[in-house]
């Protein structure tokens, strides 16, 4: 892979892709920039990467074959509209939320090649579902880079623009309906006498390798949920009591408003 990956944004999620980024060896430290405003956790990204930090985003940019856009939404506009010159001929990967490839389009030159990402929280462990927006402007050799990037850092699909704020309710918050499910489960299992510690690790690790089985063997999650209840046995109970519950309602409708929110937030970008 080209050298020459500059970091816009030092945050939690540029870290992490960064991170998977030179631990597959796709780009050795000295040929990746990072610039944040925020100096002090500037230098602590570059010193625990050993990656290169910059005095600014313009500098970053004009040293940087791809650059990664990992910043707020309320700064984007006012960040890309100091950099039209540098952003020239440049390709540009946004993880920035609520803002298309469209969107993006309008605010730097004509010139400059996009990729609009929508990563989740996992990535920071390596485990992240990342998305691509079909709608796109790099070529060939920078969309296979990008794809090379993310997928250091977790499983990488493609969907078209018109389904992006269903992906955000599905993998982008996903994570923390998950979230909340172990913690759930590991509060029942502390009423019922287990250590709290021990409780989030069994619960955690029950999530995981549940999710493994689904991505690993391809079989649906019915039949893999029925094959764990047994004819009158305690799994087939606790189902019942979920779909008394309204377990299935409930996740669909948290979906659903997720959903509806990231197309509110779209139209006010």
């Amino acid at each position: 892979m080209d050298p020459g990956l500059g970091l816009i944004g030092g945050g939690n999620m540029g870290r992490a892709i960064m991170t998977g980024v030179i631990r597959k060896g796709l780009i050795s430290p000295e040929n990746i920039g990072v610039y944040d405003v925020d100096t002090d956790r500037l230098n602590a990204l570059a010193n625990e990467l050993g990656i290169r930090p910059e005095r600014s985003a313009s500098e970053l940019i004009l040293g940087s074959r791809m650059v990664l856009m990992a910043i707020k939404p309320n700064v984007l506009q006012n960040v890309l509209g100091v950099l039209q010159d540098e952003l020239e001929n440049k390709a540009v990967v946004s993880i920035v939320a609520g803002f298309s490839k469209r969107d993006l389009q309008a605010l730097v030159p004509a010139s400059c090649r996009l990729l609009r990402v929508m990563p989740n929280m996992p990535a920071m462990v390596g485990q992240g579902m990342t998305v691509f927006e079909a709608d796109h402007s790099l070529n060939a050799e920078e969309l296979k880079a990008a794809r090379a990037i993310f997928e250091s850092v977790g499983l990488v699909e493609t969907m078209p623009s018109s389904l992006m704020d269903a992906v955000t309710g599905v993998s982008g918050s996903g994570p923390a309906y998950a979230f909340m499910f172990i913690e759930a489960m590991a509060d029942a299992a502390v009423l019922n006498g287990l250590p709290r510690d021990k409780a989030y690790r069994f619960a955690a690790m029950t999530v995981l390798g549940s999710a493994a089985a689904v991505l690993e063997t391809g079989v649906h999650p019915a039949e893999l949920k029925d094959r764990v209840c047994s004819p009158g046995g305690t799994t087939i109970e606790a189902v019942y009591a979920l779909e008394c519950g309204g377990m299935r309602a409930a996740v669909i409708d948290a979906v659903n408003a997720a959903v509806e929110k990231s197309g509110e937030l779209r139209k006010k970008s």
